[in-house]
């Protein structure tokens, strides 16, 4: 081979082993970039498997989500509506605060309603205090009576305005569409507003309304001198045929905070559980203003522990 010939053919070779070089760069590239890529996928995909499973685990609440249904809302419900009058007798005053049934000490025309004593009470959806007082009020109206049409909602966690609610999407029940029967007592619930916000007014969309009677309890119990200045027009309210009063929560909120309905209706059967000791405290103090108006009956309901704990108020 000539000189000319291994002249022309060297810069051929360096153009060719450059060209490879150039191909295996590009390839290596793009093999990084396909690792990369997978590497994301796959974070991204178990980020999405852990939120599933969290969901539909015994884990918090989720945002949004109203709860369970089907075979798992019966259980909630049947939980929650059946904890035995010995776990209650058990955890006594519990957790609840000490005030809170309050005495209507001046004279009243009684609230009846059928011939029966009524309690009426008054919340909405929003209100993480009604949250938390609602699974006392269910779990001692239930042992006067029973439900029907109950259905799980969580409290709000930002009003149409934007602002932040306490103790956010606390899990709980809501009163609109169920039905109380009972041989002892009429019960009558008023939930005024939902928990989807409304930023044509800064708060939530209306639900139901008041009949001018239940208003004109409410203006005037939900007031001084039977709640102080600060707590009038507090929710929830609770009138107890005109005798008893329940402004606001009965106990801390906090004690709920992330628990999903599954998990805070199976503590209920525990005594010892914080969330017995503060839903069945409340329970019981609903329960001993209950036995005051109905003479202490059903003895089942009124035990030697619920009829001691209306000497406290």
């Amino acid at each position: 081979m000539g000189k000319a010939s291994r002249t022309k053919q060297a810069p051929d070779r360096r153009a060719r082993v450059a060209a490879q070089r150039e191909a295996a760069r590009r390839a290596e590239q793009r093999k990084r970039i396909y690792i990369a890529g997978g590497s994301i996928l796959a974070v991204i995909v178990v980020v999405i498997t852990f939120v599933l499973v969290k969901q539909n685990s015994g884990g918090p609440a989720a945002v949004g989500s109203n709860g369970p249904t089907g075979a798992a809302l019966t259980s909630v419900i049947n939980q929650t509506t059946s904890v035995p009058a010995a776990t209650l007798d058990k955890v006594g005053a519990g957790s609840a605060y000490s005030n809170a049934i309050i005495p209507i000490t001046s004279s009243q025309q009684p609230l009846t309603s059928g011939g029966k004593p009524e309690m009426l009470y008054v919340g909405a959806e929003y209100c993480p205090y009604c949250a938390a007082e609602r699974w006392a009020m269910v779990v001692a109206l239930s042992r006067f009576g029973t439900f029907s049409g109950l259905s799980t909602v969580h409290s709000a966690s930002v009003s149409g305005s934007g602002s932040q609610e306490p103790f956010p999407n606390t899990s709980t029940w809501t009163f609109a569409n169920a039905k109380y029967t009972s041989n002892y007592l009429a019960f009558t619930p008023v939930e005024q507003y939902s928990n989807v916000p409304d930023s044509s007014t800064g708060g939530y969309k209306t639900l139901q309304n008041l009949t001018k009677d239940q208003q004109a309890l409410v203006s005037k119990f939900d007031a001084p001198p039977y709640v102080s200045s600060q707590e009038a027009g507090s929710i929830p309210f609770v009138n107890f045929g005109n005798k008893y009063l329940i402004v606001g929560a009965s106990y801390d909120p906090q004690v709920l905070a992330g628990k999903t309905w599954a998990q805070i209706s199976a503590a209920l059967h525990d005594p010892s559980s914080p969330i017995t000791k503060a839903i069945g405290g409340t329970a019981n103090y609903i329960t001993a203003a209950i036995c005051k108006l109905t003479g202490n009956a059903p003895a089942t309901a009124c035990t030697p522990t619920v009829q001691a704990l209306q000497s406290k108020f």
